[in-house]
């Protein structure tokens, strides 16, 4: 991360001394994650195939904390993480790099970390992981066997805890058929939950199937998730369909954008996305999400939470890894002075993000900026 990103605090006006300490909290497996990017195709059996570029950084759920304590949230994460170098390596790159409160995580004696191997190439990712379940500390009980959010289905569950901390906000990874009860408890202590899911895995495609959806503020799923789930054929309908389950639903189009739809107000918003050459897509679901909390809880227009969390992940998939991609304020900064000086560009497209105006200094670092080498580490 840049050390000299600008100390932007987006909630500072809206920050009373009774407030919670924590504004986002989370919880899910911290993977170590291994990114090849340069792929001209995809590895074909029985041959070698080299990367033009590598990189490692902690990922699963670290994607999302990240992104967030970047855009200045006060972020608490609960995760289990191995005794390995792996897991020193991600506990110290989350709590020292990004300044992560790890308070409610957990070191497991003896347990490798889990890994994911992603690939990237023709602008879409395959990934191999590999993880067993974290065992449960004493005196919490067992782990539910559900991931967190970004974290590949079916391995290396968390540990949930029962009583999460105060929090603005918290963000569940909603599993069919599972009930995490943290989230009705964060619920009832005024958090606003924000819910995503994975891939349902039963194909049964039943919102009845998640019941911790009834304690979501907003949900925010692809268009082909929405879809499914609606049993619509188109992504706005879906959204107009999931509005009247939640207050607010947020669909994402890929490179179409994302729409969202308030079921309380009526109110409906569509922002296209920013088209950007891809190097590496992995997290990019993380930031987009993290993005739309940030707007969310600074009490921005709908449309500006959308196109703030668009622009987010625009900029995180031009660079490396699902955590250390995440952009920070100097990111944001620098794409906006650029932007605004380039030649032929639309006016109603700048018209956007005018919003930035409000919130970033007036002057900025240039593009490109140099990021975070993401490797485990050099000795100095």
């Amino acid at each position: 991360m840049s050390t000299d990103t600008p100390g932007i605090d987006p909630l500072e006006t809206l920050r009373a001394p009774r407030d919670p300490a924590c504004d986002v909290f989370l919880t899910g497996p911290v993977f170590l994650d291994i990114i090849f990017t340069g792929l001209d195709s995809a590895p074909v059996r029985g041959t070698e195939s080299w990367a033009r570029g590598m990189g490692s950084s902690p990922g699963g759920v670290a994607n999302m904390a990240t992104a967030l304590a970047r855009l200045g949230l006060r972020t608490s994460l609960a995760a289990a993480f191995g005794d390995d170098h792996y897991g020193e390596y991600c506990w110290d790159a989350l709590e020292q790099g990004e300044g992560i409160d790890l308070s409610m995580s957990h070191t497991v004696p003896g347990w490798h970390s889990p890994v994911t191997v992603s690939m990237a190439y023709e602008g879409e990712r395959t990934m191999v992981s590999h993880g067993h379940e974290a065992p449960a500390p004493a005196g919490t009980g067992t782990a539910t066997g559900a991931t967190g959010t970004g974290a590949p289905t079916g391995a290396a569950a968390p540990v949930f805890p029962r009583c999460p901390p105060r929090a603005r906000a918290a963000i569940a990874s909603l599993t069919p058929g599972r009930s995490e009860p943290w989230v009705a408890a964060a619920a009832r202590d005024g958090a606003l939950v924000f819910g995503d899911v994975g891939w349902d895995e039963t194909g049964r495609w039943d919102l009845d199937a998640l019941p911790d959806l009834a304690h979501c503020q907003a949900f925010l799923p692809n268009a082909e998730e929405a879809m499914r789930y609606t049993r619509t054929d188109c992504p706005r309908a879906a959204a107009h369909a999931l509005a009247e389950r939640v207050p607010l639903a947020v669909v994402t189009l890929g490179a179409e954008g994302a729409y969202a739809v308030d079921g309380r107000t009526g109110t409906a918003a569509a922002v296209p996305a920013i088209e950007v050459e891809a190097l590496d897509p992995t997290g990019a679901g993380d930031v987009f999400v993290a993005g739309f909390v940030t707007g969310t809880l600074a009490d921005w227009p709908l449309a500006d939470r959308l196109a703030f969390a668009g622009l987010t992940a625009a900029l995180s998939v031009q660079e490396f890894g699902g955590s250390l991609s995440a952009p920070g304020w100097a990111e944001i900064a620098a794409w906006w002075q650029l932007i605004r000086t380039c030649d032929r560009q639309d006016p109603a497209a700048l018209e956007r993000y005018a919003f930035l105006d409000d919130l970033l200094p007036t002057t900025a670092r240039a593009w490109p900026l140099r990021r975070a080498v993401p490797t485990i580490g050099f000795r100095r």
